[in-house]
């Protein structure tokens, strides 16, 4: 079983910025969905970003916004997150899946391994 774990949520104002992690029990560097959720409590959890063969998507409430990477020496997912506006405060929670083709998405119910979360709350 994949185990993962977020990092680096607080709480900041708007226009700020945080950089949350993502921490692997194994390696995902390939062969993997890698994606970022966030979930506003009592509200359907929504997909930000994912890489798919290393390539980004992402939400259009975060583009150009937010960055999503992957850091091959920590075996570590990265999200970047910049200008953060109080429409961002949620949970946000990391998520892989095994790539078997055709592509990633951002949805949720693909993901097979999730972290516990980590709170991110943006003041105005």
């Amino acid at each position: 079983q994949m185990q993962l774990e977020e990092s680096g949520g607080g709480s900041v104002q708007a226009g700020g910025s945080l950089r949350l992690s993502c921490s692997a029990s194994r390696y995902i560097g390939s062969g993997y969905c890698l994606a970022w959720f966030r979930q506003v409590s009592g509200q359907a959890r929504e997909g930000v970003a994912l890489l798919d063969n290393g390539y980004p998507k992402y939400a259009d409430s975060v583009k150009g916004r937010f960055t999503i990477s992957f850091d091959y020496d920590k075996n570590t997912l990265v999200l970047q997150m910049n200008s953060l506006e109080p429409g961002d405060t949620a949970k946000f929670y990391c998520a892989s899946r095994i790539d078997r083709g055709g592509g990633c998405w951002l949805l949720d119910h693909e993901y097979t391994d999730w972290g516990q979360g980590t709170q991110v709350t943006v003041s105005s």
